[in-house]
């Protein structure tokens, strides 16, 4: 109960100096504009965009997802055998499909 005492005081407290300090000029039109390095806003902030960078992430945790589990891979599969040959090839197969859909979107066309 003390401790909610506390923080309801200093919070109040902070309140008020920030009432109290606050400058009571208003802002003219330009101070009020955001800082772009001098230009206008041409588009709203809340503007959707595309993502480039999200097919070169997946592309680079495919392969990383693939050669994170081909080095431990190797010192089972000959104690395995076929089962993890089998099994290599499916998990290579799934990760086929997100290279493959990066290739589609067009993550290796640099431009």
């Amino acid at each position: 109960m003390v401790t909610l005492a506390v923080i309801l005081g200093w919070t109040g407290l902070a309140v008020v100096f920030a009432v109290a300090l606050a400058p009571s000029a208003k802002a003219s039109a330009p101070q009020a504009m955001p800082f772009l390095g001098g230009g206008s806003v041409e588009t709203h902030a809340w503007q959707r965009f595309h993502f480039r960078p999200y097919t070169m992430s997946l592309l680079f945790i495919a392969f990383e997802m693939e050669m994170m589990f081909m080095y431990p891979w190797a010192v089972v599969f000959v104690s395995e055998g076929i089962k993890a040959l089998a099994e290599m090839g499916m998990f290579l197969a799934i990760l086929s499909v997100g290279i493959l859909y990066g290739w589609r979107e067009g993550i290796f066309r640099w431009q």
